[in-house]
Formats: structure tokens, C-alpha cells, sequence
């Protein structure tokens, strides 16, 4: 009796190509087996792979990291691709009741930058956010972050590259409401909570990613740098081990810590400082930073104790 044949397997599928369905219904592949084990393993490892650099692409990328992890009351405005309907978007660092969308009663459409995600890519989640609120009815907050997909496009397929990336931060969270508008209790409840936590923060002028602000009593400036790590870490070391570090008289580099794939240096300031005060000293310390930048010599002994001093220090936010 002649052997049967084997059942011919389909070709394998691209992951982006295959509808989601439900995890215990046949995989739309045509592979006999239920999604969950097939096509939907793979969506599932694709949707929680950590993106290093999720804004990487972007114009402003280190504004884009610092209004996600540092400053807390700030806008942009950004605009989608003429694919993605042409239309402006408010990005914010924060919206009532952490909501990851709003599409206001006057047409303003927001999105909440500090809002959790469900995957392990910042831009594709905030990309979801932002299309289902282009999508909204105006009145319509988006209360639950959208699911995603690796199919779902990133900011970088959304939005118009070509647009620069203004930030304004602001005192409080007025920017929430249009103007002269009143909100509900629970709305007026959420921003009084938020302006109370608020930190006075300014963003730097002479300089890009770069925000003085105030906790308490003490002033500190945190700015995050997009050059690649390894080379920023050799050039911070140059400039510590020649006592070139500070930003000006009572100050002093404390360290630094990792954010969104960007190194974000911090100084500690005089207690009086104000954010004018470090313009001049931030631009000349850029300025030898893109020296230190730009030396290919092997770090000296000196050189190589300050980069262990400044890997080892690690600020933790507060």
C-alpha cells in the first residue's frame, strides 16, 4: 500500500499580513492550528519587544523622551500625513484621568504622552492612540489605550517628519479646557490633583532637550543628549577628568540616567538659578561636548577613571 502523501503546509506568513482574531479560532494563515499557537504567538512576541529608541526618526527626539518621562505640563503640535488625514494633533504630557486621547467639544484633538502603553514600542502605542482619536467623534475622550499590533504603523509612518517639533511648557494644566470652558467634577477634581504636583520647568532655549527645573528648594538641569551612548559616555569622560563638567560656578554634574534609549545628564544648580542663568554656560558646554565629540584618541588613564565615575552614577528620579 502506497504511502499518503503529507498534507502540503501553506507558506509561511508574514505576522503583519494575518488578521487578529480570537486566540482559540483557526488562524486565518490556513495552518490548521488555532491562533493562539500559531500566528498569534508570533503577534504577541512582535507587540512586546522592547523598542530601544521609539522615537528615533522624529523631529525633537529628545523633546519627545523628555515630555514622556521628565517634564510634567507641556504640548506640541504635530500633523499627520495626508495618508492619515492631514490633521493637527496637540501631543501632550498628561490628560485627565491619565486618558491616552481627547477629542474635544471645539475640535482639538489630544494625545497623552505619559499614558501607559500595551506594548513594548512607546511611538506604536501613542501612533494607536492618536489614529483612534483622529477617528473620534468631537466630546469623546479615549478612556482605554487601543490595542496593537505589529501591523499597527509607528509615529514615524504617521506623522509629517518634515514638521519641527515646538514644545511649550506650561505652569498647570489649563490647557486641558478650551478657553473660558468649565469642566465636570471629575475632570475639575483630576486637574486640581495635577496642578499640585506640578514642577516649575522651563525648556532651554540656546540648547535642544534641555529642562531646568525646581524640586523643593533645589534647581537641577536634566537634558537628554541623542548621541549614540558609548561615544557621549568617552566625551562626558573628557570633559570631567579636564574639570570641565560643571555648567558655571555652584554647579556640578550628578550623573545621569537612561530614558527611552537617551543618556539624560543632570547638574545640580545654585539654589537661586533660573533657567536664564544656564542658557550661555548649557551652549558652551555643547560646544565643547561636540569637541569632546569629535577626538578619536584613545581615552587616558584619567580619561578612563572619569568614565568609570560617570557610568556609575545613576540618578534616580523622583
Amino acid at each position: 500500500m502506497a504511502k499518503r502523501s503529507p498534507a502540503r503546509r501553506p507558506a509561511a506568513t508574514a505576522v503583519e499580513d494575518v488578521p487578529v482574531v480570537g486566540p482559540r479560532e483557526p488562524c486565518p494563515c490556513g495552518s490548521g492550528k488555532r491562533y493562539k499557537v500559531c500566528h498569534g504567538r508570533a503577534a504577541r512576541a512582535a507587540a512586546t519587544e522592547i523598542v530601544r529608541r521609539p522615537f528615533a526618526g522624529l523631529p525633537g527626539e529628545a523633546d519627545w523622551v523628555c515630555l514622556r518621562e521628565v517634564v510634567p505640563a507641556a504640548t506640541a503640535s504635530v500633523r499627520t500625513t495626508p495618508e492619515h488625514g492631514g490633521v493637527d494633533v496637540t501631543v501632550a504630557t498628561v490628560l485627565p484621568l491619565a486618558w491616552p486621547g481627547l477629542h474635544r467639544a471645539d475640535g482639538e484633538r489630544l494625545v497623552g504622552l505619559q499614558a501607559p502603553g500595551s506594548s513594548g514600542d512607546p511611538s506604536r502605542d501613542l501612533a494607536a492612540a492618536l489614529l483612534a482619536v483622529v477617528a473620534s467623534e468631537p466630546g469623546q475622550p479615549l478612556e482605554q489605550r487601543p490595542a496593537v499590533t505589529p501591523a499597527t504603523p509607528r509615529l514615524q509612518d504617521v506623522l509629517d517628519v518634515a514638521r519641527p517639533f515646538e514644545v511649550r511648557v506650561h505652569e498647570g494644566f489649563d490647557f486641558w479646557l478650551p478657553e473660558g470652558a468649565e469642566a465636570d467634577a471629575e475632570v475639575a477634581a483630576s486637574l486640581e490633583r495635577a496642578d499640585e504636583a506640578v514642577v516649575p520647568t522651563e525648556r532651554l532655549r540656546t540648547v535642544d532637550g534641555a529642562y531646568w527645573c525646581r524640586i523643593g528648594e533645589r534647581t537641577h538641569l536634566r537634558w537628554a543628549m541623542v548621541e549614540d551612548e558609548e561615544p557621549l559616555l568617552d566625551a562626558l569622560a573628557r570633559l570631567h577628568a579636564a574639570g570641565r563638567a560643571g555648567l558655571g560656578e555652584g554647579t556640578k554634574y550628578v550623573g545621569a540616567f537612561r530614558a527611552q534609549g537617551l543618556v539624560v545628564p543632570v547638574w545640580d544648580l545654585a539654589e537661586d538659578a533660573v533657567a536664564d542663568d544656564v542658557e550661555e554656560p548649557a551652549a558652551a558646554f555643547r560646544a565643547a561636548l561636540d569637541e569632546a565629540l569629535a577626538t578619536t584618541e584613545p581615552l587616558t588613564a584619567d580619561e578612563r577613571r572619569a568614565r568609570a565615575g560617570v557610568v556609575s552614577r545613576q540618578v534616580t528620579l523622583r
